[in-house]
């Protein structure tokens, strides 16, 4: 092949690419075999980094004073080592999984889940952390640098990110998609045994001679144990609140990461001019440090300054995240590429990588479960802005330092004085007008009560208003519909004995369950901060305090797969069904073990929120019930619209759900909001539902379809009152015939040229940028 330095360039940013996508692959999937928590989170991400860490330190040692004909050959090896492990993950996590379900029902963390997680993510993540050490071997051969192939991989991972959560899993699936990004790693391999051993035109080993450090090596690791620190705490502090002011859905997590990703490939660029120009690293980590604490402010206001949504491709998500974030993380992302380029060999450069992967480990576990429950999102960045202040006074000297110190002190009182008293006064999401009642920060959610001046309160989790409560004195109760999510299954059961509620809420369906004379109740929810606000809801009547109710902080879906308990009804109102992590329980796999945990004829509730899916989404999540619960229907709230599907285990008595209900005869505890004329009369009997039904795909584990999945007719998948309109329209369809589904909405020529006039603006101000600051 002509040119090899180029292929090379090719190979590595795929890799990236590839890298990215197995991580979010591995996240994705360990959720469902262990079921979702914070401690599970961390632990994959804990492993994740620890084999990265542990490869190249391992393999830079294995390197060190041996000569390497053919770096090139065995990065290629290791890809093939990669996409072969990809390859393995479903019918190794369907071990882990089984596994799983032999624990008791509130494990969060085991070693039984520790050893399955090693097993399946030993090899690949041991693999990519050894490609760095050999990424210097093949800079030395082939005339090019560690630090730029360092960038490239970066760049890779930025792109990985996207394509796979807006191209390959919505086309794909996960199980295609495994075989895709396995694909590429298999071309990596055949890519480096293609190309000659070295550059055509050069002998020797390295590019350039390589002088003494400019760093020692004590230094050098001091400085990537922090900068690696620092990224990771700032990424799950800022990352909490950005997706409290956007969304919390997969898209936004993709675009956030991009676009913390796409500064750190840029800065690796960067480095490599910089330590060719013998410029030392100290004013650029502490000019990071005062990046930080600036940018802090602003991202603490994002959801009044920023967060506005235009259109499907998210523009302004994207590049308010880059403009406020991007310059710290380009800073900070400048250290770890000019560290490897100021040290030589593989044993150093396995080294400092490890040093930095441990580093970054240290710090998102830190920042998820010690400085962000004590000290909230805002201090958690000033902590981390003081850090790598407090880091240049190792790198720097005399007059530049004490520079850096007052700017960083400056900044450091900006930062104070313009807090915005988020978890005193105020949450990020809420309007101004309403009043904080109660905060609590967790290692997985921001979770807040807030109050508005007609005494009506709403729960908000990551800045997203969860459910509610009227006031007292509110004559049209629209969150009503919460109560008779436990109620219609209730009274639809002819003998109900054994419920269970999955996600609490304000703990108005749990009680509503209670009220109608259920004998034992399960309420299970992942937030433990839910269940400590529940005294701020009235409404709730202290469900959680009586001797029948028993609350459990679990994944609903791994409490259902690890009991042998059953139970005659079993409601749930999850977070929107197109949020991050809820596909799991809307898709096929999970009614199918909803329905296993049933008794005979045991009734089943599911939330259907038409104003937060569009018709596609609708349709599709009622035909997934469907192909669980085919005696199933369709009730609609009076007042506010919501839609609960209801559905019944054969063998079912009356045959058509809904014909009868045997619970109205019984005498509940507290007086009903409707009667059985009007439940009736806002009702889709069975056929109805099925012709609501028949437009809508099955949403499965493998499609994500809710997750990622886009329809096909219609690109805006946003919280739309349009939504509202469509679907009731096609409800009222499907009570005298087939429905007609919306015409598509074709993507707005507006967003694709905001894209291509701020990716042109970005591009210009880097060149400036970068003609200013080298030279040249």
């Amino acid at each position: 092949m002509k040119n090899p330095a180029r292929w090379i360039h090719v190979a590595v940013f795929a890799g990236g690419a590839a890298a990215l996508s197995w991580e979010v692959i591995w996240q994705l999937q360990l959720s469902l075999a262990i079921g979702v928590s914070a401690e599970g989170a961390a632990l994959t991400l804990a492993l994740t980094m620890g084999g990265m860490t542990l490869g190249s330190f391992a393999m830079g040692r294995l390197l060190h004073g041996r000569k390497i004909e053919r770096p090139l050959r065995a990065y290629g090896l290791l890809e093939l080592a990669i996409g072969l492990s990809g390859l393995a993950l479903r019918p190794a996590l369907a071990v882990v999984e089984r596994a799983d379900s032999a624990l008791p029902p509130e494990t969060r963390l085991s070693l039984v889940q520790l050893i399955g997680i090693i097993l399946v993510l030993g090899v690949p993540t041991f693999a990519m952390g050894a490609s760095l050490p050999f990424f210097g071997l093949i800079a030395a051969r082939y005339r090019t640098r560690l630090s730029f192939l360092y960038g490239l991989n970066t760049l890779g991972a930025a792109t990985g990110t996207l394509l796979l959560a807006f191209v390959a899993l919505p086309a794909l699936g996960v199980g295609k998609a495994i075989v895709a990004v396995a694909c590429v790693n298999a071309s990596i391999a055949i890519v480096t045994w293609m190309l000659p051993d070295r550059h055509e035109d050069d002998d020797a080993q390295p590019a350039e001679p390589h002088g003494p450090s400019n760093l020692p090596f004590s230094i050098a690791a001091l400085v990537v144990f922090v900068t690696g620190f620092t990224t990771f705490a700032l990424e799950v502090a800022w990352f909490r609140a950005l997706r409290s002011a956007f969304l919390s859905t997969t898209s936004t997590f993709a675009i956030l990461l991009a676009a913390v990703l796409l500064p750190l490939a840029v800065a690796s660029r960067f480095a490599v001019k910089l330590h060719g120009q013998k410029k030392q690293v100290g004013p650029w980590i502490a000019a990071a440090a005062v990046a930080i604490l600036l940018a802090t402010p602003i991202v603490e206001r994002f959801d009044v300054i920023g967060g506005y949504y235009i259109g499907f491709l998210s523009p302004t998500w994207f590049y308010d995240t880059l403009f406020v974030v991007g310059p710290a993380m380009f800073l900070l992302g400048i250290s770890l590429p000019w560290v490897l380029e100021d040290h030589e060999g593989t044993r150093s450069w396995g080294a400092l990588y490890a040093i930095n992967t441990v580093g970054a480990i240290a710090g998102a576990t830190s920042a998820a479960w010690i400085l962000l429950p004590n000290l909230g999102f805002a201090r958690t960045a000033w902590c981390a802005g003081a850090l790598v202040l407090l880091l240049s006074c190792f790198v720097m000297r005399g007059r530049a330092l004490a520079i850096a110190l007052a700017a960083g002190a400056a900044s450091l009182a900006v930062a104070i004085f313009f807090e915005s008293g988020i978890g005193r006064t105020r949450s990020i999401g809420p309007p101004a007008e309403s009043h904080l009642i109660a905060f609590k920060e967790s290692a997985d959610f921001t979770v807040s009560v807030m109050q508005k001046g007609d005494a009506s309160r709403q729960l908000y989790i990551d800045g997203f208003v969860a459910t509610s409560q009227p006031s007292a004195q509110a004559s049209e109760r629209t969150t009503d519909y919460m109560a008779w999510m436990g109620r219609l299954p209730m009274l639809l059961h002819p003998n109900p004995k054994a419920g269970l509620v999955i996600c609490f809420g304000t703990g108005q369906t749990s009680n509503a369950v209670r009220r109608e004379g259920i004998d034992s109740l399960d309420i299970v929810d992942i937030s433990q901060a839910v269940f400590d606000m529940a005294p701020y809801f009235v409404a709730n009547e202290n469900v959680l305090g009586d001797p029948r109710v028993s609350h459990h902080r679990v994944d609903g879906r791994a409490w259902l797969r690890r009991i042998d308990k059953r139970y005659d009804v079993i409601t749930l109102e999850p977070m929107p069904p197109t949020f991050a992590g809820v596909n799991a329980l809307y898709s096929k796999e999970f009614y199918e073990l909803l329905a296993s945990r049933l008794n005979a004829g045991g009734m089943a509730a599911q939330w259907l929120p038409f104003h937060l899916v569009d018709p596609y989404r609708a349709t599709s999540i009622a035909a997934t019930f469907r192909s669980v619960f085919p005696n199933a229907v369709l009730w609609q709230h009076p007042i506010s619209g919501t839609g609960i599907l209801l559905g019944c285990k054969e063998p079912c008595s009356p045959e058509s759900l809904g014909s009868s209900w045997p619970g109205f005869a019984r005498e509940p505890s507290v007086t009903r909001t409707l009667g059985a004329a009007d439940v009736e009369k806002s009702l889709l009997d069975r056929a109805q539902t099925e012709r609501f039904a028949a437009p809508g795909a099955v949403v499965t584990d493998d499609n994500q379809l809710l997750a990622y999945g886009v329809d096909p007719r219609n690109t805006h998948a946003e919280v739309s009152e349009e939504h509202a309109h469509e679907n009731a329209k096609m409800i009222d369809e499907a009570r005298t015939g087939p429905v007609t589904m919306p015409p598509p909405t074709p993507i707005s020529l507006k967003d694709v040229a905001l894209w291509v006039v701020l990716t042109a603006l970005l591009a210009r101000i880097a060149q400036l940028v970068a003609k200013k600051v080298m030279g040249d």
